[in-house]
């Protein structure tokens, strides 16, 4: 198996080990408490790797790093938010939509051309997205018993990453990587203190899950770029969808989940489709919401292997 492969492999897996801590560790804590967690690991090996680069940290243009930072943290919460509240292989596929919202937006805001051979696999998406969700108007009694809350937070959290994604690459004609990656979490941490009243004291095994959804996600980070670097990005994204394979099989040992027909159909057309379009366009990596070395990365301007660390 090629070396890039097996790091795409990784990365697949500590991404859905993030996942699973993060549902685990919602049945007991508020998910704006799991995000703060997080933020406050990126925050400190971000920074780290800030200053071991030698560069400085603030950026040249700030308000589009701000921005950035802000729809990044808002498409964690939503996606958090979901993975307490939906199964989680179908919060993950549906998660999975954000190429579909990239290739959208960036035609919207960036004047990149909208062709069919993009619309038709987001038509295929959408289609997989209706057979998951099963609205009762449309199937009646074969209606999905799921929570509409946790569909509408994990779709609204998908155009967020396609937004943020789009920040990201007009953010990076001007600024370094690292910087971009330091402005998430430094905008995420004091974003969640609106919400510390709701917050509880952790107990037990609390900790290791607020500290293993941060770990986990670093090391998914730094396998993601060092596959990406080795990897065309065609082959990279179809080996990245082998994290819904491993959160299908955390859902079935840890939660008892168990994707129905429907569900299942749908989800082999979301993959079809939002494979088809980040191929084809040049939109974000299939779930890669809160990530920042979403395509091939620039080892001149990295300075490190494995700098994404959000």
């Amino acid at each position: 198996m090629p070396t890039g492969v097996r790091y795409m492999l990784a990365s697949a897996f500590f991404f859905s080990l993030m996942s699973l801590q993060v549902k685990a560790a919602g049945r007991g804590l508020p998910s704006q408490e799991i995000v703060l967690a997080r933020g406050l690991v990126s925050l400190a090996l971000s920074y780290w790797l800030v200053r071991r680069a030698g560069i400085w940290p603030w950026g040249r243009r700030r308000w589009i790093l701000i921005l950035r930072g802000l729809l990044g943290f808002a498409a964690m919460s939503c996606f958090y938010f979901a993975l307490t509240r939906l199964p989680i292989t179908e919060a993950t596929v549906l998660h999975f939509t954000n190429p579909l919202w990239t290739a959208l937006f960036a035609a919207l805001l960036l004047g990149e051309r909208l062709t069919t051979r993009v619309l038709g696999p987001i038509f295929v998406s959408f289609v997989g997205v209706i057979l998951i969700t099963r609205p009762a108007f449309m199937f009646g009694g074969a209606a999905a018993q799921i929570d509409p809350l946790g569909v509408g937070m994990v779709l609204l959290g998908a155009m967020l990453s396609a937004g943020a994604y789009v920040a990201v690459r007009e953010a990076s004609k001007t600024e370094h990587a690292l910087v971009i990656v330091f402005y998430f979490p430094m905008v995420a941490v004091p974003a969640t203190l609106p919400f510390a009243s709701s917050f509880v004291w952790p107990q037990g095994w609390d900790w290791a899950l607020l500290l293993g959804v941060g770990v986990s996600t670093q090391i998914g980070q730094v396998y993601l770029t060092r596959g990406l670097s080795l990897e065309t990005a065609g082959r990279a994204m179809t080996v990245g969808y082998s994290q819904i394979v491993f959160v299908t099989l955390w859902g079935i040992l840890f939660f008892a989940e168990y994707l129905d027909l429907w569900s299942a159909a749908g989800s082999l057309l979301v993959v079809a489709g939002t494979l088809a379009v980040a191929v084809i366009s040049r939109a974000a990596l299939p779930g890669a919401a809160h990530t920042e070395r979403v395509g091939r990365p620039e080892a001149p301007r990295e300075g490190i292997a494995g700098s994404a660390a959000d």
